[in-house]
């Protein structure tokens, strides 16, 4: 992929807004820390897909396209030795997503957009050759590409859109006028979607399309949704897939149950039956068994996602590895039949497992991830070809997710791209250390990580950032955050913590703060600034608070219960339990997990858990910033923050994104717009020896 290199003054210039450069010798080029317009350097890899012969890898290469302000997915392809790295389809205008392989591995499907106008469509690629052709000519864009077994047929999830009857008939305006639009009657219970805006009329639907291109089948029917990711029966005849098709399926945000669609006849046929989740299903090789993830549903607010199988005909269900006690995702049949490979998370590490069919659980790789590169989540995917062979995406601190290769049965893990090494190369990284320490309230361990600013020094004194991940059912841990390296080069340490309620350590973990967040998980991230500071090198009257969704609301939540840090900067928070299940796109499965009841049953456990409450005690200087399209945490939350704060004379500014989601930095320069206002207003309240 060619890098579109930045030399203009501009860049320099506004690069020098974060930090500034020591002088150096005319004929010496400086090492630079992490620039603002780097962001637009920055690879990384996605959805790497290992051949079936376990010799080569497509993946998507993913950079930021500076003049569109988006992000862009070219395929790419490596050996499983590193050899022959080169591009398969990079067109200058389009993204590319779904790559898979056909059985044979001779073709590759993949999803992009045709060169004229329109939705997303399915291409072919036949790598030995470069050519590539177009399959489908669909109405809607497609999800969950999967080939048969015999190669023949590709199934594919799509919304199928149908027109809602008005409500009213209004007369039609003259020829020429201007009339106002019409008004837009809303009657379904999941109506928008934060990222997607106000959903279709519509449903979504199981299709099946000739390898070759054809007309695509439609295989599944009804006011349902049908979801992906999607199986085949060895015989090429039956998909699988999950859906709820009860009545009450808008009201069950968390039910649905593994089905079936025949090719031939169109018959459908349900093989769960369950009170909770049922989805994901892979059929064996052989065809004779179907793995697939779920769990039992308790109405807790998080519950460990467990790994099933069972004969096709639905007899002799049980669950692998009853004890294993961590999220599992993504499973994939060995090609024997004797186990399958996973992708779960433990103490903040993403891994790849391999669990045999009597419960026998091994990793056989770490470092998954690297995908979401603003802040440290989980994230990442792996393939493998069965027989032992598999490609992921590998990310530590100092990098973005590459491609590696590994293999059952050997340690040895083969990184095979250094997509950001030229950019590294000529910068000053900041360091990350993992630490741990006891919570206050229970003295459980509890773990961080310590971001140090480049060209640490233990004998200096930093201000201190603490920045808080969402969720809260969610973790960071040992990967790559382009935020917390902005912060770091801006002079900061850094520390970022999985307190009680974090995903990766167990269900009981996680359940600690089950209808009691924010609260316990507060003292968890107090004791962690404390041990930080009782390191030495840490400034204690410079501290400062940040995070978002889940870290805004816990920084809300902060300052309303202590005013030690100098500053703070509450994104897309939820300030007030009650409007927020009543306004969120989610409000379905908010009410019903989170909290006892309905708001108006419960106003007084709702406010209690609201940092609205503690709005009176606040005295730190905060800043509120959401997305305004966001429909997860509508900005309405941080309005009423904001108001509270400006009655109460108290320094707050507003800051509204315009055209942001939920997903604030999924334009490169918005994650540059949001690392630049936390950095001017922590920079605004900074201490200095001078005072303020």
């Amino acid at each position: 992929m060619k890098r579109q290199r930045l030399t203009s003054l501009s860049c320099v210039l506004l690069s020098s807004l974060l930090i500034s450069q020591p002088a150096v010798a005319d004929d010496v080029v400086p090492v630079k820390k992490l620039q603002l317009m780097d962001v637009f350097e920055l690879e990384y890899a996605a959805d790497p897909q290992i051949s079936p012969d376990g010799k080569r890898v497509a993946y998507l290469r993913t950079g930021m396209d500076i003049m569109q302000d988006q992000r862009q997915s070219k395929l790419w392809m490596v050996n499983v030795d590193g050899s022959e790295h080169r591009p398969l389809v990079a067109p200058d205008d389009r993204s590319i997503s779904h790559p898979r392989w056909s059985p044979d591995g001779t073709r590759i499907a993949y999803v992009t957009k045709a060169a004229e106008l329109g939705p997303a469509q399915v291409y072919c690629l036949w790598p030995e050759t470069g050519q590539t052709v177009r399959l489908t000519q669909l109405p809607a864009g497609p999800g969950h590409l999967t080939w048969s077994p015999d190669g023949k047929s590709i199934a594919l999830t799509m919304l199928v859109e149908e027109s809602a009857e008005p409500f009213v008939k209004l007369p039609a305006a003259p020829k020429g006028a201007k009339w106002a639009d019409p008004p837009k009657v809303i009657r379904k219970v999941l109506y928008r979607s934060d990222g997607n805006g106000y959903v279709a009329d519509g449903f979504r639907h199981v299709f099946v399309v000739p390898a070759e291109g054809g007309t695509p089948k439609q295989l599944t029917n009804g006011n349902f949704h049908h979801h992906g990711p999607l199986s085949w029966s060895a015989d090429s005849d039956v998909v699988f897939f999950s859906a709820n098709r009860n009545a009450n399926w808008e009201y069950e945000p968390r039910e649905s149950e593994l089905h079936s669609a025949s090719v031939s006849d169109g018959t459908t046929t349900r093989l769960t039956n369950r009170k909770g989740p049922d989805h994901s299903p892979v059929v064996s090789h052989d065809g004779k068994m179907i793995a697939w993830l779920g769990f039992d549903d308790r109405r807790l607010s998080y519950q460990v996602t467990r790994l099933y199988v069972m004969n096709l005909d639905g007899k002799q269900r049980r669950v692998i590895a009853p004890s294993f006690d961590r999220d599992i995702s993504s499973p994939a049949w060995s090609r024997d039949g004797k186990g399958l490979y996973f992708q779960y998370t433990d103490a903040g590490t993403t891994n790849i497992g391999f669990a045999s069919l009597d419960g026998k659980v091994s990793t056989l790789a770490r470092h998954v991830g690297g995908v979401t590169i603003g802040r440290p989540y989980a994230s990442g995917s792996f393939s493998t070809d069965g027989r032992g062979n598999f490609a992921y995406t590998h990310s530590q601190p100092n990098h973005p997710s590459d491609v590696a290769f590994g293999s059952n049965g050997s340690k040895k893990i083969h990184r095979l791209t250094r997509l950001n090494e030229d950019l590294f190369n000529q910068r000053q990284m900041a360091s990350t250390e993992e630490f741990t320490f006891r919570s206050k309230t229970d003295e459980r361990r509890i773990q961080g990580w310590i971001v140090k600013p480049p060209s640490f020094d233990p004998a200096k004194k930093y201000p201190l950032i603490l920045e808080i991940h969402g969720g809260p059912f969610a973790n960071y841990g040992d990967r790559f955050s382009a935020e917390m390296q902005y912060y770091a080069a801006a002079g900061y340490v850094v520390v970022y913590i999985n307190p009680r309620g974090s995903t990766s350590y167990g269900q009981e973990f996680a359940n600690l703060i089950h209808h009691s967040y924010p609260g316990p998980d507060y003292e968890d991230l107090m004791a962690g600034v404390d041990a930080v500071i009782e390191r030495g090198y840490v400034d204690s009257k410079n501290l400062f608070v940040t995070g978002g969704s889940g870290g805004g609301i816990l920084t809300a939540w902060i300052v309303g219960k202590t005013n030690r840090f100098r500053a703070a900067v509450a994104a897309k928070p939820v300030v007030n339990w009650y409007s927020f299940v009543l306004t969120t796109d989610g409000y379905p499965f908010f009410n019903r997990y989170w909290f006892p009841g309905v708001p108006w049953k419960n106003a007084e456990h709702y406010l209690r858990r609201s940092p609205i409450s503690h709005v009176g005690n606040v005295t730190t200087p905060t800043m509120l910033m959401t997305g305004e399209d966001d429909h997860r945490t509508p900005i309405s939350e941080s309005e009423q923050f904001y108001q509270a704060l400006k009655l109460r004379k108290v320094e707050t500014v507003l800051v509204r994104v315009p055209g942001a989601s939920h997903a604030i930095v999924k334009r490169p320069s918005r994650l540059i717009a949001k690392v630049q206002h936390i950095l001017k207003w922590f920079e605004m309240h900074r201490e200095t020896k001078a005072g303020k």
